[in-house]
């Protein structure tokens, strides 16, 4: 049952995104055509209920126009739409998938790293709570027991989900994949974000989820034409900007740190995709396949 409510709020939240403005007789006359009305209409009250729910999950505001009893979703900010779609893509796909099992073996997924953390994060997250837990990093052969974390925020990034925070023991800024959390509680104590940090700003200049204090650069890719097509598709980086080349290759600049994710996007691409500028950032992909070609040598 809980799950079918969840649906209901998502549809009258999308609802309304996809036709804009409604009345309670429009939206009812939907419904009606709805999986979930059956031909019936939705009760004033029953819609008030979904409604104060809907804009507690979703993190939205569902006004009504006093002058025309059209209710509507308050525009909100670029990061608030960016996660309402999301949510929204991804809640539509959830249903749909599960309406599918007749033909669930016909349906391919990847296996994504468990984020069976995220609910307890963004619960602390909302409360401004310290969280503790135990880390099993790759880069150690042993677990990192009771880091204590202030969540600042989480990031998904290749699908698996990350949250940066300030580390109380190291007193900095860290970043943990959720899926090597081992054990995490949620403490009592709480945590005052610092002022005018944001985790857009945080990682504006950064391809992934690595960053560092080093200055951004002016970056200039030669990128191949089909490949020039996946990036207008999906953009390396908001700042990727696209000018023709003569020779029918394109040319695109962004303005990013040079980080580990980044070099390895970069090396992903194999011959697709030259890197003209800067020079330091040449070197390094160039010194990476060079150190990758030396283990194709013929063997004796």
């Amino acid at each position: 049952m809980a799950k079918d409510l969840v649906n209901r709020y998502m549809w009258l939240v999308e609802t309304l995104t996809r036709h804009g403005r409604l009345t309670l007789a429009q939206i009812n006359q939907l419904w009606m055509r709805s999986d979930y009305g059956n031909g019936k209409p939705l009760p004033r009250r029953t819609f008030m209920h979904y409604r104060e729910n809907a804009e507690q999950m979703f993190d939205v505001t569902i006004a009504c126009d006093k002058s025309t009893f059209e209710y509507y979703i308050l525009t909100p900010d670029g990061s608030n739409q960016r996660l309402l779609n999301w949510l929204m893509d991804s809640l539509a796909l959830n249903e749909t998938l599960s309406n599918s099992q007749a033909v669930s073996a016909r349906i391919m997924l990847e296996n994504v790293p468990s984020a069976s953390n995220l609910p307890q994060v963004i619960e602390a997250m909302k409360q401004n709570r310290l969280i503790r837990f135990n880390y099993k990093a790759y880069t150690r052969s042993t677990m990192h027991n009771a880091i204590e974390l202030e969540p600042y925020f989480v990031k998904i990034f290749k699908q698996r989900w990350y949250v940066i925070g300030y580390n109380r023991q190291d007193q900095r800024l860290k970043t943990y994949a959720l899926d090597r959390i081992h054990d995490l509680t949620t403490l009592n104590r709480t945590f005052h974000m610092p002022e005018g940090f944001s985790a857009e700003g945080f990682f504006r200049d950064c391809f992934g989820i690595t960053t560092n204090q080093n200055d951004p650069k002016h970056i200039t890719l030669r990128v191949e034409p089909t490949q020039a097509k996946y990036f207008r598709a999906l953009p390396l980086h908001p700042s990727q900007l696209e000018q023709l080349d003569v020779d029918g290759y394109s040319i695109f600049t962004y303005r990013m740190r040079i980080t580990y994710d980044l070099r390895e996007a970069l090396l992903s691409y194999g011959s697709n995709v030259e890197v003209l500028d800067p020079p330091e950032l040449r070197r390094l992909i160039r010194h990476e396949l060079e150190k990758a070609l030396s283990l194709y040598h013929p063997r004796g």
